[in-house]
Order: C-alpha cells, then structure tokens, then sequence
C-alpha cells in the first residue's frame, strides 16, 4: 500500500509550456463534459480552478473502481486543476466567485437551466464583473426548450440522438456504450467551443456565451442520418458490426480464439482483401464495383473473410493484411492497449507522478504540437487542497478567510 504524501504544491510546478498558459479557466461543472472540456484546456496550459462544494465533492471523485480510498477516475479528470471548495449559493460563496471571475478567461458550468441566476450568479453579474468573461454552460438539453429544465445526463443524449438505436445486432436491443461517449464528444466540443469564443474576443473585445447541450455533438457525429431521412425518407437500421456503406466490414475470430476488425471502406482496400483471402473472383461482380452494392453481398464476402481468418492465429492474419495492404487490427482490451507497440511509440498512455498514489498511468494529451505541446503536470489533486493558496492570491485576508470558513462558504 502507498502511504500518501504531501501533495505538490502547483505554485512550485515550472511554468508551462502550453500554449493556453495564461489563460485562466474556473471549472464549476460535474460529472462529465464540462470538467472533462476543463482538462483539456489544462493539459495545454490553462490555468484551472475547480471549484467544488465543500460538503459535496464532485461526484467524479466517487465514480469507478478507488485505490486507497482515492477514486482514479477523478486522478484523470482532475489532472493540471488546482482544487477550492465554496459554496456558490450563499453570499459569501457568491462574493469570492465574482471575484475570482473577475481576473478569469473562461467559466465552465453545468447547472439545470436559471440555478447561477438564482444565485446572483449569471450572465449579467458575472459579464458585469468581467465583460471578457467567456461562460461555458454545458448542459443536457441546452438552456431553452421544452426539455431544458431536466436532468440531463450523457445516457440521454446517446438515446435520443439515435446512437443507441443503430447500435446492436439487428435483432437484438438498442444498445447503449458502456462508457461516457456522450459526454466526452461534448467536452471535445466544448473546448471547441470556448476556444471559438476566445479568437471571437480578440475581435470584439468582449465574452460571450456558449451554451451547448450534450444532446447536439453526438448527433453531429452520426454522420447524415437526418440527411438521409429528410432526402430519401431513409431510417438506418441496427447492422450489429456491418456496415450499409461498405462491405466486407466485420469482426472474426481466429484459431488462437482472438478477434481482429476488418475495414473496406476504400474499393482498392477491398479488392485487395479478396485476392488476399482467395477469391479474387469476386472482384469481377458488378456489385463490387460500389461499397452499398458490396454491402448487400454481406453475406457472401463475410463467409470468405471469416473463413480464412478461423484457420490462422491472429499474429498470422495481422501479419497478412499488412503485407497485403489491407486495413486490418486486433480487437483490443486495455490489457492489450498498454502493450501496443504503436500506443507506446506514441506515448499515448504516460505515467504520471502522484504523491497519492504513486506513479499512474492515464491517457496523454490528446495531441502533440511541435512547437508548444501539452502536458499533465500532476494528476487529480485532494478536495479543497488548494484553498487557502487561491484565496490569499485573490486578495483575501487570514480574518476573512476564516470567516469564510465559519459561515460554512469553504
């Protein structure tokens, strides 16, 4: 067992290199978008606050499998933001907030629809306080409509945009991911989101704000469904692991009992995975000249392909594929990630020093820049341990600090 140590005191860290340093970002959101949105912009130098209640950690911290009592999920989320506790709905929570907004770039929030205004806290107190301000608000269904004073979460928007509905065999169930696929799209896009409003001040002068549901990004990425429909009256249907635009396009397990994915969305790719297989005579069909014609002969390419993978390990078909020049990759577990030569070569999976903990290992910033690259400079730190720190920097005498603290606002 790790025996915890003092936490690194972020002050002391060297300066980034990010080219977001300077840029100050006060993360108010939970669970899972809006803190997630926050991380990236630390991870290339932001400087982040999260903020959280004092009585009432973010749920994050609890979520997932927990080492010694400290949940790892939040040791990811959590990364390059220093912590504060307050509690926004009193007045001095209220007070030290605008403060704090006041010499900020970016507030990330994530509150039902009205709960900042309720506060004293919304867009007009808050621009007031700092018309630079960019306001972040993320949310379920977005901050008007008739669904918008409702819980929102990631599993809503994967229902209702139609990812579960195309996703599981045909005959079997919508299928939800087991995973915050939803809320992680949201975040890219709210990142996104707030750099586009960040370049929009240096024309203007002024913030704005961004108000984005996580119910629109995943639907952007299901491609021209709506297109589809509104043209053609077309419904994509559940195809299990096939596809409608090309074929053969399938999982296949191989002697040694693994699975690889096989991908033919180019034509050359195709006819080069048929000569490999031995049925070049296939390629001569005047339905597979098109991968939508292709698609409807399913049957009869996945049959060729699943045969010749069952008779070799997936070491030999991997092998194979790649000599063939044929888009070809195992079905991985994390297990499997770690190992991959080409994760490592990429570094995509670090390990991170963490006085906690120990070193962890956690995904790396999502992309590398020649010039001014990311980095995670420590991993998710305690609740509050950053409190005091933050509030003398604000200004904040010891007195009014521990009055603070007496009230309940810290």
């Amino acid at each position: 067992m790790n025996t915890p140590t003092a936490p690194p005191d972020p002050s002391a860290v060297p300066a980034p290199a990010g080219p977001l340093h300077g840029l100050r970002v006060l993360d108010l959101a939970t669970l899972f978008a809006g803190p997630l949105a926050a991380t990236m912009l630390g991870d290339f130098g932001a400087e982040v606050v999260k903020i959280e209640h004092p009585r009432r950690p973010d749920p994050s911290r609890g979520h997932g499998p927990a080492k010694d009592g400290v949940g790892l999920w939040w040791k990811l989320l959590g990364r390059n933001k220093r912590t504060m506790t307050l509690d926004l709905s009193g007045p001095g929570g209220r007070e030290v907030l605008l403060r704090l907004a006041a010499g900020a770039d970016v507030v990330v929030e994530n509150f039902r629809p009205g709960t900042l205004e309720r506060w004293g806290l919304g867009w007009e107190e808050l621009s007031a306080a700092n018309p630079r301000l960019v306001l972040a608000r993320v949310t379920g269904f977005g901050q008007f409509g008739p669904y918008a004073h409702r819980p929102g979460f990631g599993t809503l928007a994967e229902a209702m945009s139609g990812f579960a509905a195309v996703t599981g065999e045909p005959d079997g169930p919508p299928t939800l991911p087991p995973f915050g696929l939803a809320d992680s799209i949201a975040a890219l896009a709210t990142a996104y989101a707030v750099m586009t409003a960040l370049s929009g001040r240096e024309r203007t002068g002024r913030g704005q704000v961004v108000d984005l549901a996580i119910i629109e990004p995943i639907l952007t990425v299901l491609g021209p469904q709506p297109l589809w429909y509104d043209q053609l009256g077309y419904v994509q249907p559940r195809t299990g692991n096939r596809s409608r635009n090309n074929a053969p396009r399938n999982t296949y397990r191989t002697s040694d009992g693994h699975w690889v994915a096989v991908s033919t969305s180019a034509q050359s790719v195709a006819e080069r995975v048929m000569r490999l297989v031995g049925r070049p005579e296939l390629t001569e069909e005047p339905w597979f000249a098109a991968g939508t014609t292709r698609a409807e002969h399913a049957d009869e390419l996945d049959e060729a392909v699943g045969h010749w993978i069952a008779r070799r390990t997936r070491e030999e078909a991997v092998s194979a594929f790649e000599k063939a020049e044929a888009a070809i990759a195992p079905i991985q577990d994390v297990r499997d990630v770690l190992e991959d030569p080409q994760y490592r070569a990429l570094d995509t999976v670090t390990e991170v020093a963490d006085p906690e903990l120990g070193p962890l290992r956690m995904q790396n910033v999502l992309f590398r820049l020649s010039e001014t690259p990311g980095s995670i400079r420590w991993a998710g730190r305690p609740h509050g341990a950053d409190t005091e720190e933050i509030l003398t920097e604000l200004g904040l005498s010891p007195s009014r600090i521990a009055a603070l603290r007496a009230e309940g606002a810290l």
